[in-house]
């Protein structure tokens, strides 16, 4: 079965186009009609930079991969026609190590939605069908609104940070760069019984925003008083490093106490003067996190049962045929979160 599908195309930097192609079913996997997708950051960069990283827009890709919908055909049973469908963008290759150990964030063969990474590249959701393995599909109730659920791939990313931590019930915990994932960190780790959250960011805004989200208080990164948080090695349990920028690191190296955890969610550069004695000394837990696993299905739980509410994350949304506007505007961080795109 052929279908006329309408698809978000970027050609490089800047270059991104509405373009009219064709999906097949051949009754392999699950027919989605793609209703809805928020615009990350990812997205961001391929339309500003044409990269992210070293992975470069070399040929046509279709953008996204926050994306949600409804059944139109499955080969699996459990998905009915017009079952609503969160769509997991991961696909891995599920025989190399990590995913025989169930690290299948790690997969040496994974392929995304809307990554650059290999040639040809994968394309993304931002479509109006899209074929996937039925895997990737997790049903929600047909009640749920659907601008809540297109978080569950952000959401996810974050469940996934706070678990890098451990167990954060009663513990003290410090979020540095409160943008869209640093909020949702607060939201995830206020869920996950955190007792106190302490967020900072050089944005008024983001701050007000994290409180919204779940942070019991806010520091400007800049102009705020960390003498508090200094004193005797650290105060709190566990920092999220969420901007990627060193100095940020440096802030949650200086506040996490001794012995705590600090998990390293934003990308960046390398950093030349990277503090190793202070990790060393104080013998502090430096973990990385990346994407996710099994944290989707979660992520779609709980935003369908209310247990995170992202909507003060939600700035707007725009027709897929306006998705150059739509990317400038999600762009704009001092107006934008989440923006989101109907197909």
């Amino acid at each position: 079965m052929n279908i006329e599908t309408q698809s978000c195309v970027i050609t490089g930097k800047k270059q991104v186009s509405v373009a009219q192609q064709q999906v097949q079913w051949d009754g392999t996997g699950t027919l989605v009609r793609i209703t809805r997708g928020g615009i990350c950051g990812s997205d961001l960069h391929y339309y500003q930079e044409g990269k992210v990283g070293s992975f470069e827009v070399k040929m046509p890709m279709i953008l996204g991969h926050e994306v949600i919908g409804y059944v139109v055909e499955s080969d699996d049973p459990l998905l009915q026609p017009n079952q609503k469908v969160a769509v997991n963008p991961s696909k891995p290759c599920g025989s190399c190590k990590y995913c025989l150990r169930e690290q299948q964030n790690q997969c040496t063969s994974m392929r995304f939605f809307g990554s650059a990474m290999y040639l040809p590249h994968v394309d993304g959701g931002f479509t109006q069908y899209k074929v996937v393995d039925s895997v990737q599909c997790v049903p929600f109730p047909q009640e749920a609104d659907d601008s809540v659920m297109v978080f569950a791939e952000p959401l996810a990313v974050c469940i996934h940070a706070t678990q890098q931590a451990g167990d954060l019930n009663g513990k003290t915990v410090f979020i540095s760069g409160v943008g869209p994932i640093g909020c949702l960190i607060a939201a995830a780790a206020k869920a996950r019984g955190a007792a106190e959250i302490i967020c900072s960011d050089i944005s008024e805004r983001s701050l007000s925003l994290a409180q919204q989200m779940g942070a019991t208080g806010v520091i400007h990164a800049a102009d705020g008083d960390f003498t508090p948080y200094l004193a005797d090695k650290g105060f709190f349990d566990v920092a999220f490093e969420a901007s990627g920028h060193p100095s940020s690191l440096q802030r949650c190296l200086d506040v996490v106490c001794a012995k705590g955890t600090l998990v390293q969610v934003g990308m960046g550069g390398t950093i030349p003067d990277f503090p190793l004695m202070t990790l060393i000394a104080k013998e502090i837990n430096l973990v990385g996190s990346f994407r996710f696993t099994h944290e989707f299905n979660t992520a779609v739980d709980w935003l369908a049962r209310g247990v995170v509410s992202p909507l003060p994350l939600f700035s707007g949304e725009y027709d897929l045929q306006d998705i150059d506007a739509a990317l400038q505007f999600a762009g704009d961080k001092t107006r934008a979160a989440k923006v989101q795109l109907t197909f």
